[in-house]
């Protein structure tokens, strides 16, 4: 699947709006528990966000192999596994950890890295865009040759090229979740979306567009993300601020959405474009209120019913599955995509045995479980 050669050219575009926000400035600023260097790399007609990470303590998993193959795994056992069956598999996960950080796996450069729970692509097409994907690792290889080369966020239904490139390059694959994809809304006839599409039709509620959203908005949505993905989900989550929502805001990079009651924004919802593809990174609702209001179901319905609308297919990224399967979304493994033919041999080991515990377990586990 691609898009035009010209939603590349807005690709790069938006990737140098995102390096004027964040190259060359701390990142804690803007994401509050993330210490990284966002910069640019450039080659070929190109241009992809990146971040290089040292091995830093305690970061989002955004940025952490670490934490998004061990902490996050351990805390989502938690939620998903019975305990009996938990414990055991919380061991070994933090045992493998522990060999992780030994070594060095957060020694990396992410390259389409956003900072965003789901990173999208722009077309590739193999004539126009192989030599320039070669460079653009060749750089990062030649400026930081100890670290791994990650690609994060591939699914082989909306980024089949992009990993066969990848692979052709020398990357391994390694499964890092399960991601909820609508493919073909105009023809969804889901119960349940027709229900919440009808519930958002009538809500009391007053809708606040992005044109509308000031700074008390952004601080406003702040704190109900934080409700959401960080009290309620993990803390390994990106703690985005508002001085991160109102400068992306400001460059174009995410639409605002949301939902006030007495003039209090009580939902928000921030999407992501890229060609023909949304995702949501930012989710947030004051979870104190009744379940009764449906804030997320009205959210999601709105996010499914703005991609009906404008032609788009939607990546709603992991989380939330049975809801998303009620809805239409098909679940798609997600990859990571990781050079480390470069980096000494203990390193390269624990990579590998990474991969085979992602596809040994990690796999098995998210199908029967159906994360």
């Amino acid at each position: 699947m691609g898009v035009s050669p010209a939603s590349g050219a807005g690709f790069n575009d938006r990737a140098e709006r995102f390096g004027r926000i964040h190259a060359g400035r701390p990142t804690p600023p803007f994401v509050r528990n993330l210490a990284t260097e966002p910069t640019l790399l450039r080659h070929g007609g190109l241009t992809f966000p990146c971040t290089i990470n040292h091995a830093e303590p305690d970061n989002a998993w955004v940025c952490s192999p670490v934490a998004t193959y061990g902490s996050y795994v351990i805390e989502e056992i938690g939620r998903t596994v019975p305990p009996p069956f938990a414990w055991p598999l919380q061991a070994l996960c933090r045992g493998y950890r522990g060999v992780l950080s030994l070594a060095r796996a957060d020694q990396a450069v992410a390259i389409n890295n956003w900072m965003l729970s789901t990173n999208l692509y722009p077309a590739f097409e193999p004539a126009r865009d192989a030599d320039a994907l070669a460079g653009i690792v060749d750089e990062a290889l030649r400026r930081w040759p100890g670290h791994a080369i990650w690609f994060r966020s591939l699914n082989a239904r909306h980024d089949g090229a992009w990993i066969a490139a990848l692979r052709g390059l020398g990357f391994d694959l390694l499964p890092s979740r399960q991601v909820y994809l609508f493919d073909d809304l105009p023809r969804a006839r889901h119960a349940n979306l027709r229900r919440d599409l009808k519930l958002l039709g009538g809500t009391p509620l007053a809708a606040r567009v992005s044109a509308d959203f000031g700074p008390a908005d952004f601080a406003r949505a702040e704190a109900l993300y934080g409700c959401l993905y960080l009290d309620k989900y993990s803390r390994l989550n990106p703690h985005y601020t508002a001085a991160f929502m109102e400068r992306w805001h400001a460059a174009g990079l995410l639409d605002f959405w949301g939902l006030c009651d007495g003039g209090v924004l009580q939902a928000v919802v921030g999407t992501f474009r890229q060609g023909g593809t949304i995702t949501a990174p930012i989710v947030g609702y004051d979870t104190a209120l009744p379940q009764a209001l449906g804030l997320y179901r009205l959210l999601m319905a709105h996010v499914l019913d703005t991609a009906r609308r404008d032609g788009l297919q939607v990546n709603l990224s992991a989380g939330a599955a049975r809801f998303k399967r009620l809805r239409g979304g098909r679940p798609a493994l997600e990859y990571s995509a990781v050079l480390s033919r470069h980096l000494p041999a203990p390193r390269r080991a624990a990579l590998r045995a990474l991969r085979g515990m992602a596809e040994g377990i990690g796999v098995p586990m998210m199908r029967r479980l159906e994360l």
